[in-house]
């Protein structure tokens, strides 16, 4: 079970896409989720590394050795 606050113009636009298309506003918010979980697990795993190699905790990379290790050598 998840309950939102949303702003009041937000949910003005959910109501009105719920009830032009005859589905329900959880389906629309679920959409939203599942549409953009992926992008924000994705930013804040980013984040994170960026702010690990900022304070020296890990080292990155480079480039031509992860594709050596992986067989991609052009």
């Amino acid at each position: 079970m998840l309950a939102l606050q949303l702003p009041p113009d937000i949910e003005a636009r959910l109501d009105d896409l719920a009830r032009l298309t005859g589905r329900s506003k959880d389906f629309y918010a679920r959409e939203a989720i599942l549409a953009h979980l992926d992008d924000l697990e994705d930013l804040y795993l980013a984040e994170q590394r960026r702010e690990s190699l900022s304070n020296g905790h890990t080292d990155s990379v480079p480039l031509a050795e992860v594709m050596k290790r992986y067989g991609m050598e052009g």
